[in-house]
């Protein structure tokens, strides 16, 4: 299986790239509706709270989140998106700061904490669980936390290198065409590549999988988990869950639902008061 430090160096390499500082760069809006309709819920209960947002990337989030509160803390791992979130975002304040560990900030300090974008899955179970321990730390009584996670019983999580090859909607200009063929071989072999590379770090548990995943060309290595596992991880650590929202309609989840049709789900807990 891949240890702490393999998965990081593989994904922060991927965060860090030319093609990632790129693609978060000019990211705008939802990822999907699930994630619409989390943050929907979350800014009926909020008010002007304080919210921090976790893994801010180049600041896809930033006008979605300060909608909610003008009381806006952002951070991210990775120091190269720091510096895309600050020169997006002028006046934002962004630290570069792991999610595992962020003493920097009192305890009690937010009435909001989202993590987007599926990124607490980059890191392994035992950093899962310090990154929603750090949760319910900064959150208080009453507080909620907003984080996406990938689906162990979704359509995502057998996918291999033969998803690279989804055609695009041709352009009747032969030349668009070609350029269209190149990337799409250029993509399945640098995917496959990876694919056969990271695969032996492939590892299933009992509830959760850590495993290489089609994003970035199967560039990066990440947890995939069960809704009862990461119900159960929640309230170990003090996280009341309100709300579970499918990624790919927005819809409100109960426990005993079909999820297979849902690469991801939207988590919505709350700190339990004292």
């Amino acid at each position: 299986m891949a240890s702490t430090d393999m998965q990081d160096r593989i994904n922060r390499a991927v965060w860090s790239s030319r093609s990632g500082r790129n693609g978060f760069a000019v990211a705008s809006g939802w990822t999907d509706p699930g994630e619409a309709a989390a943050f929907a819920w979350v800014k009926q209960q909020t008010g002007h709270q304080p919210v921090l947002d976790v893994g801010v990337g180049g600041g896809r989030t930033v006008a979605l989140l300060t909608a909610i509160s003008n009381d806006y803390t952002a951070v991210d791992y990775t120091p190269e998106m720091v510096t895309i979130c600050r020169r997006n975002h002028p006046g934002i304040r962004v630290q570069q700061m792991d999610a595992r560990d962020m003493s920097a900030f009192p305890d009690e300090s937010f009435g909001l904490v989202v993590f987007s974008y599926n990124g607490i899955d980059a890191v392994d179970y035992p950093g899962r669980r310090a990154v929603l321990r750090e949760f319910t730390r900064v959150l208080k009584p009453g507080g909620l936390a907003l984080f996406s996670a990938h689906n162990l019983r979704g359509p995502s999580y057998r996918q291999n290198p033969l998803h690279l090859l989804r055609m695009p909607n041709l352009s009747v200009n032969p030349v668009s065409v070609c350029i269209d063929v190149a990337r799409i071989a250029y993509s399945l072999a640098i995917g496959t590549l990876n694919y056969l590379r990271y695969s032996p770090l492939n590892h299933e548990f009992d509830g959760y999988a850590i495993r290489v995943c089609a994003a970035h060309e199967f560039g990066i290595v990440i947890m995939y988990t069960d809704m009862d596992t990461q119900l159960r991880q929640l309230a170990e650590v003090g996280l009341r869950t309100e709300a579970v929202f499918g990624n790919s309609t927005g819809r409100h989840m109960q426990k005993g639902d079909d999820v297979r049709d849902e690469s991801w789900f939207h988590f919505v807990a709350r700190k339990v008061a004292a």
